[in-house]
């Protein structure tokens, strides 16, 4: 019998608030085209102010606002203990990188500073935090019973693994490294500061029935978290870039673009895993690499290492649905 383990979703997160987002959306609790400025006080920081004035949700979710990306390596805390407060986290980010990189809306790079932003405008607007808001409106809906925003104590949690004489070893706190086996480095429990963008924490199945609700336009199991239109709406690749062309939350890689058949996705790695979800809407399947197997039409594979072959697995699943 396959064991259904625990594993941090990292990045792959955004997927799941853009989707908290839309359907904020949906009820007008939120408007795509809508300024967050006012919804959060920590942008104040932000310079050129007139820019940071001008950016939207949609800016936002396509990556087009304008932060900087610092390197997140060391925004994690132990499992068994409380992360910093949400405000001040990304208030001390907005002070410490507060130079936008360019004109919100003229062009698109990624940006974890992005999706904290829209995080905390979610919080504002429906007056809770970003984690109960994702829970009401996203992972409760869907019946994922196994993944929230902490290692669930009834859930065996797989263990990242990193190559023991990587250079990245000298960012992490010493307190994350756990055992070595040969090569490679293990890593104690750790949940990521910062819920909105790479928070996450589930099973193979919760991740299953995500991609499952996506791939059928925004329902499952006769449960509507999405309208039909604004699932089609977040595959729908409108901004292109140097890396990701973008949709709102979903990118393809811009080398490959032309790929047959086309796809969609987000990738989620860090210390210890790499996650991929990614969809093929014409052909019907979906791909959760590092999420465990999915059920019909969600294909997947754990992965708690740092790297691998994302492709490759892509492909075995499209294969087996030719043969299947």
């Amino acid at each position: 019998m396959a064991i259904d383990l625990a594993i941090p979703w990292f990045s792959m997160t955004k997927i799941a608030t853009v989707s908290t987002a839309i359907r904020l959306v949906g009820r007008g609790a939120l408007e795509l085209n809508e300024a967050v400025f006012r919804h959060v006080p920590a942008m104040e920081a932000l310079r050129p102010r007139e820019w940071a004035e001008r950016i939207t949700v949609r800016h936002l979710l396509q990556h087009a606002a304008g932060p900087a990306n610092p390197i997140p390596v060391k925004w994690i805390h132990p499992a068994d203990q409380p992360g910093p407060d949400p405000n001040a986290f990304l208030a001390g980010l907005l002070r410490k990188h507060a130079k936008l990189r360019f004109e919100p809306g003229t062009r698109s790079s990624y940006s974890n500073l992005s999706t904290l932003i829209l995080g905390a405008a979610i919080a504002k607007v429906a007056e809770k935090r970003y984690e109960e808001v994702a829970r009401e409106e996203v992972l409760e809906p869907l019946g994922m019973s196994s993944t929230g925003f902490a290692f669930d104590p009834s859930i065996e949690a797989a263990t990242g693994y990193h190559p023991r004489r990587s250079p990245m070893r000298v960012f992490l706190p010493r307190w994350v490294t756990g055992r070595s086996i040969g090569r490679w480095m293990g890593f104690r429990r750790f949940v990521l500061d910062g819920a909105g963008y790479g928070g996450l924490i589930g099973t193979a199945e919760d991740a299953a029935r995500f991609l499952h609700m996506h791939l059928q336009d925004g329902e499952l199991d006769g449960t509507r978290v999405l309208s039909h239109e604004s699932a089609a709406e977040m595959r729908k690749i409108t901004l292109p870039g140097r890396r990701f062309d973008l949709g709102l939350g979903w990118f393809v890689p811009a080398n490959q673009r032309d790929a047959e058949p086309p796809f969609v996705e987000h990738l989620g790695g860090g210390a210890g895993f790499f996650n991929v979800i990614r969809m093929y809407p014409s052909e019907g399947v979906g791909v959760g690499v590092g999420v465990g197997v999915g059920v019909g039409v969600g294909v997947g594979v754990m992965g708690n290492s740092t790297k691998y072959d994302i492709d490759s697995i892509a492909r075995l699943a499209l294969e087996f649905r030719s043969v299947s």
